[in-house]
């Protein structure tokens, strides 16, 4: 199931199924307006999710990839008749519910449809739009409060880093066949698939969305969630070998020459204490988390990165280990996530977190094209928010894109992935910003 909630009172509301489909949303004077000119919402969230070309329509033609080229080739290599059959597929690429849960209306085909982000729609449908209706009524009805950082979070982490649940969860043969690797940050993807403003009646009802907390709280629930799978055993391997799907990519498969002399690949990360060679763990998230602890919760800093070079010094001697040095790092992500959620945000905070990501402590982890690309989509959202919060010019944030877009660059492909500059670029973006302050 794509959205890990209760059924409870929506399924109940219907006594047959829970799951009312993306058509039940679509009316004229509900969300399906050509124009976002709605005096409440802005009513066209419906052309907004099925834009087919911009990435906001992204989740709308999530199905439909599944039928096409690269999605047949995948099936093929990994000996599967079709892609849409395969509940290891549809998990994200759908919402995928039982057949019983599903109304006269709903089609699998929509793709990632409105529910599987909002909640089953059964129990909150008819009374969301009633005149007194409240966020708080809605929410006791079955929809989800994804204004909620970290329960917004968790549901997106679901497909964009996987859960333990049918279907979502890409193994290293998927990848292998042909599947994209899985990245995730959370203030990012909420501005692709944002269908609603910001406005007034949107903070009266729900509150004030901090872009800060919101990059912060993701970067949290992404290590929480990679250590959480990391410890299950049903996930730990593939036959002979371990899950490589948790580990990084790119400090294997780069290119292998032979010559007179030695060509190395592979760059020291002092954040990794590992033996020469050995596979390391995706830390991109990790980085970013370890910047955000020392900014935001300093208290908790030094206990999130002890336990973090545990988790990659246990990889040196076993699974055993390494489980057990995972738990305590989900332990202190979760800790952090909470101290992250409840704290107050201020306009200084996107500029100590920059500062830290391009400081002389962090910059040189950046020897991964994971951490790299990590790390410059976490300076453009911050400098964005720095934006929104008037804090900088939209003047000043366009000087400042040149270092920025020479960052990008250099993470464009992992294929020409060049760490020394894009450590540059990132130096002087940050430099620049950290100026502005």
């Amino acid at each position: 199931m794509l959205a890990a909630f209760p059924l409870g009172n929506s399924a109940e509301a219907q006594g047959s199924y829970a799951y009312t489909g993306v058509a039940s949303c679509a009316g004229s004077t509900c969300h399906g307006r050509s124009e976002g000119n709605g005096a409440v919402v802005r009513q066209d969230e419906i052309a907004t999710w099925q834009s087919p070309f911009n990435v906001s329509g992204a989740h709308s033609r999530a199905y439909a990839v599944l039928a096409g080229r690269r999605g047949q080739q995948i099936a093929q290599s990994l000996g599967w008749a079709d892609a849409t059959s395969r509940s290891e597929c549809l998990g994200c690429h759908a919402t995928f519910v039982p057949a019983s849960d599903r109304g006269p209306r709903f089609q699998i085909t929509d793709g990632v449809g409105c529910e599987s982000c909002h909640g089953p729609a059964a129990g909150w449908l008819a009374s969301h739009y009633e005149v007194g209706a409240s966020h708080s009524a809605n929410l006791a009805r079955g929809m989800i409060a994804l204004d909620q950082p970290q329960n917004r979070a968790r549901l997106c982490l679901d497909c964009h880093y996987g859960s333990a649940r049918q279907g979502q969860f890409v193994t290293h043969a998927m990848m292998a066949a042909g599947h994209p690797r899985i990245s995730f940050e959370l203030d990012l993807f909420s501005s692709f698939q944002q269908h609603h403003d910001a406005d007034a009646d949107y903070i009266a009802r729900k509150g004030r969305t901090d872009n800060v907390q919101l990059w912060a709280v993701g970067q949290a629930e992404a290590v929480a969630r990679a250590t959480d799978l990391f410890t299950r055993a049903d996930l730990a391997s593939e036959g002979l070998f371990p899950q490589f799907t948790f580990f990084d990519c790119h400090s294997c498969h780069r290119a292998i020459t032979d010559g007179a002399e030695r060509r190395l690949t592979f760059e020291v990360n002092p954040g990794r204490p590992l033996t020469f060679g050995q596979p390391p763990f995706n830390d991109e998230n990790i980085i970013m988390l370890d910047a955000v602890a020392s900014a935001l919760a300093p208290a908790r800093a030094e206990s999130f990165r002890s336990a973090s070079r545990a988790f990659h010094a246990a990889m040196n001697r076993g699974r055993e280990p390494a489980v057990a040095a995972a738990t305590a790092l989900r332990a202190e992500a979760q800790r952090l996530s909470d101290t992250l959620a409840a704290r107050s945000y201020g306009g200084n905070d996107a500029f100590a977190v920059i500062a830290i990501i391009g400081g002389e402590a962090t910059r040189p982890r950046f020897t991964d094209y994971a951490g790299s690309a990590q790390a410059v989509m976490a300076v453009d959202t911050l400098l964005n928010a720095l934006v929104a919060q008037g804090r900088i010019t939209v003047g000043a944030a366009a000087s400042i894109r040149a270092d920025i877009n020479r960052a990008y660059s250099a993470v464009r492909s992992p294929e020409s992935y060049r760490p020394a500059d894009f450590r540059a670029a990132l130096g002087s973006a940050v430099g620049a910003i950290g100026r502005l302050r």
